[in-house]
C-alpha cells in the first residue's frame, strides 16, 4: 500500500532549512481533504507553527476521499478550522475560480516569506471524475450531482466566460486553437511511433547502479512470461 500525504512533514523540514539559511523563498506543498485524516498532516501542520516554517498548504477539498465523504471524515467545518487550531494563518477560497485561486496562493506565498510562517490554504472543489479507473463514483453519490458540478461550476468554463466577457476570447480563436493543437498532437504521435522503442532492462535499471536481488528476479520472471507468451506482448520491444 502506498504512503499517504507523507511529504508534508519533510516539506516542513525543507521549509525550516530555508529559514535557517535566510533564504527569500518558501515551501509549497499539497494535500486532498481525504489525506488531512492521516497523522502525517496534524503533525506537519504543528511541526510548522513551532518553528515558524515557511511552508504554504494548499488543501483541495473535493468533497470525496475516494468513496468517503467529507462528512464521513471529520465533523469540523472544513479543513481552514485545523490550521487555526494549529496557529497557522489560513484562507479558504473557491477552488473553481481560477482567479480566486490565484489571488489566494499569491497572497499566502507573500505571506509565508514576508512573515516566515506557514499559510494554510484550502481550495473547495468538487471531483466530477471516478477517484481511478477501478472506481466507479456513481456508486455512492447521484449522478445528477456530478453533473451539476461539470456543468455549471466547471472551473474552466467560468474562466471561458470571464475572459470572453473581456473581449480576449471567442469561438474563432478556440477553433483555431484546437485545430493547431489537434495538428501538434498528431505529429507528436507520428514522432513517437517511429521512435525506437527502449529495451526491457531498462524498467529495472533507471534506479540502480547495482539491481538489488528482488529486481533482478522481477526481470527474470517478467522474461520467462514474455517467452511463454509471446503473442501478448508488443514484438517491437527490444528483449
Amino acid at each position: 500500500m502506498l504512503p499517504v500525504r507523507t511529504q508534508l512533514p519533510q516539506a516542513v523540514g525543507i521549509a525550516y532549512s530555508l529559514k535557517m539559511d535566510k533564504k527569500d523563498a518558501c515551501v509549497v506543498t499539497y494535500t486532498g481533504d481525504g489525506g488531512t485524516s492521516e497523522g502525517d498532516f496534524h503533525a506537519a501542520l504543528n511541526f510548522s507553527a513551532v518553528t515558524e516554517a515557511p511552508v504554504v498548504f494548499i488543501c483541495r477539498n473535493n468533497g470525496w476521499a475516494i468513496s468517503t465523504h467529507i462528512s464521513e471524515q471529520f465533523r469540523s467545518d472544513g479543513i481552514v478550522v485545523r490550521g487555526r487550531a494549529y496557529g497557522i494563518r489560513s484562507i479558504r477560497v473557491d477552488g473553481n475560480d481560477v482567479l480566486a485561486v490565484y489571488s489566494a496562493i499569491h497572497a499566502a506565498r507573500e505571506m509565508a516569506i514576508s512573515e516566515q510562517r506557514p499559510v494554510l490554504v484550502e481550495a473547495l472543489s468538487y471531483r466530477v471524475g471516478h477517484h481511478s479507473t477501478s472506481d466507479d463514483s456513481t456508486k455512492y453519490r447521484p449522478v445528477d450531482e456530478i453533473v451539476y458540478w461539470k456543468m455549471e461550476r466547471n472551473p474552466v468554463n467560468r474562466f471561458r466566460k470571464w475572459v470572453e466577457r473581456n473581449g480576449w476570447w471567442s469561438e474563432e480563436k478556440e477553433s483555431e486553437l484546437r485545430n493547431s493543437v489537434k495538428k501538434q498532437l498528431l505529429q507528436a504521435i507520428q514522432v513517437a511511433e517511429q521512435t525506437e522503442k527502449p529495451p526491457l532492462e531498462d524498467l529495472f535499471s533507471d534506479v540502480y547502479d547495482i539491481r538489488p536481488p528482488n529486481l533482478r528476479e522481477q526481470e527474470k520472471q517478467l522474461r520467462e512470461t514474455i517467452y511463454r507468451h509471446p503473442q501478448d506482448y508488443p514484438s517491437h520491444v527490444p528483449l
